[in-house]
C-alpha cells in the first residue's frame, strides 16, 4: 500500500496543515508521499508577472510550508511532490536546496518538472499559431503553460528524487506519478491510470473532501472546522483506495464529503479528461469502512486526449475598485443616490458594474439591471464600484470621482478604499503534443 497525504490544496491554503498529516505518515510506517497542489489559473498569472517584474516565480509560501515538515519526511523517506515551482521550478527547488541547509538535515536530492511553459526557449513551428487562435487579434500572450501529466514526475521518483518540483501539471498528476513509480504501473493501463488520477483528484483540493468546502451549518455540520485535518489516501496496488485524514484532527471523511469532492469541477462523469487518461466516474462506488474511512473504486479510464490543454494569460486593460459604506434608517437609497451621482461623472472609454453589499451582489450581473429590483429595507450597505478600462489613467479619473462622495455625496459615508491593478485574462488552448516538451531533470543546486 502506498500513502499519499495532502499538504495545500491552492496556494493561499494553511501554512501548517502538512504537520498533522507527515504525523500521521511516520506513524502509519510504509512507503508515502506528501503532495502540495498550489496552482490556479490567476496563480500562475501572478507568478508568471512577478518573475518577469523580477520577484521569484514560485510560490512565496513555499519555505514556510515546508520548514515545519522537511526534515520529518526526509529522515522517513516520504516522498515530497509538489506544483509550488509555478513559474520557476528550478528557483523553488534551489531555495529548498537551501531549507535543507539550514535545517541540517541530509541532502535531498531534489528533481525539477520542466515543459510546461510554452513561451520559453523562444518560438517553435506551429505552437505559436496554436496560442494566437485561441487570442483576441493582436493580442500577445503574457503566459502559456500546458497541462503536463505524470510520467515525468514518476521517472524522477523511480531515479531516486526524494523532492520533485514541477511547475504546470493536471493537479492529479501529483499523486498519480507517486502511484507509477511505486507500482510501475504502465501508462496503457487505462484502469488503473483511471484509479490514480481519481486518488488525485479526491486529494487535490486539501480539506475540500475532509468537509471544509462541504461545511454548511445545520444542513451538513462538520466537528472543529479551525482545525481540520487534511486527506491521506491508502492506495493498493489494484486502484482502490481509502480516504482519511490524521487522527485527532477536525473535519469528517465519509461517503457526503467524497462523492462532492468526486463530482467537483467535473464537466462529464463519464469523461473527465486529464494529460494520461479519460477518467470514466460512472462505475464508481463509495463505501464507509469506519470512521473517518471511505473505500473508492470501480474507476475506469479510456486512452489519454491527443491534445493537451494550455492556459494562455494575458493583459487586457485595468481594473479600478472603490467602496463606500452607509448606515442606518435609509441606508440603501443614500447608497443608491451616490451611484447614481458618480456614474454620469465617468469619463468616456470605462464600462462599470455597481454592487450594494449588505443587499445585492453576488447575485448581481455586470450588465447591472438587477440594481433597479435591490429589495429595500438593508440598514448596512457598502457600495462597491468597480471600473474597467484599456488606460490606466481614465480608470484613476473614475476612482477620483467616486473618491469626493466623501463631500459630494449623500449624508454618513464612510470607510473609502480605492484601489487598480492591471487585469489578467485568460483563454484555453488545445496543443498537440508534439508540440510540448516535458522533461526532468536534477537541480543544480
Amino acid at each position: 500500500m502506498l500513502r499519499i497525504g495532502c499538504g495545500a490544496g491552492f496556494a493561499g491554503d494553511r501554512l501548517d496543515a502538512a504537520v498533522p498529516v507527515v504525523r500521521e505518515l511516520v506513524e502509519a510506517g510504509g512507503p508515502a508521499c506528501l503532495i502540495f497542489e498550489m496552482l490556479a489559473e490567476r496563480t500562475l498569472a501572478l507568478a508568471q508577472l512577478g518573475r518577469r517584474n523580477g520577484g521569484t516565480g514560485f510560490d512565496a509560501h513555499l519555505l514556510a510550508r515546508l520548514e515545519p515538515v522537511l526534515a520529518d519526511c526526509l529522515s522517513n523517506d516520504i516522498r515530497i511532490v509538489g506544483n509550488f515551482g509555478a513559474a520557476d521550478p528550478a528557483g523553488a527547488a534551489a531555495a529548498i536546496a537551501a531549507l535543507a541547509r539550514k535545517l541540517g538535515t541530509r541532502t535531498p536530492r531534489i528533481a525539477v518538472v520542466s515543459g510546461d511553459d510554452l513561451l520559453e526557449g523562444g518560438s517553435r513551428s506551429g505552437l505559436r499559431e496554436c496560442l494566437a487562435a485561441a487570442l483576441p487579434d493582436g493580442v500577445e500572450p503574457m503566459a502559456a503553460n500546458a497541462y503536463l501529466g505524470a510520467a515525468e514526475i514518476a521517472a524522477a521518483l523511480k531515479s531516486g528524487a526524494d523532492i520533485v518540483v514541477t511547475g504546470r501539471v493536471a493537479d492529479p498528476a501529483l499523486a498519480l506519478g507517486p502511484l507509477v513509480a511505486h507500482y510501475d504501473w504502465c501508462f496503457d493501463d487505462c484502469d488503473r491510470i483511471a484509479a490514480g488520477t481519481l486518488a488525485g483528484h479526491l486529494l487535490e483540493c486539501g480539506a475540500q473532501v475532509t468537509g471544509g468546502y462541504f461545511a454548511d451549518p445545520g444542513f451538513k455540520d462538520v466537528p472543529d472546522l479551525s482545525q481540520i485535518g487534511f486527506p491521506v489516501a491508502e492506495i493498493s496496488a489494484d486502484g482502490s483506495l481509502v480516504m482519511t485524514k490524521p487522527a485527532g484532527t477536525g473535519g469528517a471523511v465519509n461517503a457526503q464529503t467524497v462523492k462532492e469532492q468526486i463530482l467537483y469541477e467535473i464537466h462529464d462523469p463519464a469523461a473527465y479528461l486529464t494529460p494520461d487518461v479519460v477518467l470514466d466516474l460512472t462505475q464508481v462506488e463509495v463505501e464507509e469502512v469506519g470512521p473517518d474511512r471511505v473505500a473508492v473504486r470501480g474507476a475506469r479510464g479510456r486512452e489519454r486526449p491527443e491534445t493537451l490543454k494550455a492556459t494562455i494569460c494575458y493583459l487586457g486593460g485595468h481594473l479600478g475598485e472603490a467602496e463606500i459604506s452607509y448606515a442606518g434608517p435609509n441606508a440603501l437609497a443614500r447608497a443608491r443616490l451616490a451611484l447614481g451621482m458618480v456614474v454620469p461623472r465617468l469619463p468616456e472609454g470605462l464600462t462599470w458594474r455597481g454592487d450594494f453589499i449588505g443587499a445585492t451582489s453576488i447575485f448581481g450581473d455586470d450588465g447591472n439591471q438587477h440594481l433597479a429590483t435591490t429589495p429595500s429595507g438593508a440598514r448596512d450597505v457598502r457600495l462597491r464600484l468597480a471600473l474597467q478600462g484599456a488606460d490606466e489613467d481614465v480608470v484613476e479619473v473614475g476612482l477620483h470621482e467616486f473618491g469626493a462622495l466623501y463631500t459630494c455625496g449623500p449624508a454618513g459615508g464612510a470607510g473609502l478604499r480605492t484601489s487598480r491593478r492591471p487585469r489578467f485574462h485568460t483563454a484555453s488552448a488545445f496543443v498537440p503534443r508534439d508540440l510540448v516538451a516535458p522533461r526532468w531533470n536534477w537541480s543544480e543546486t
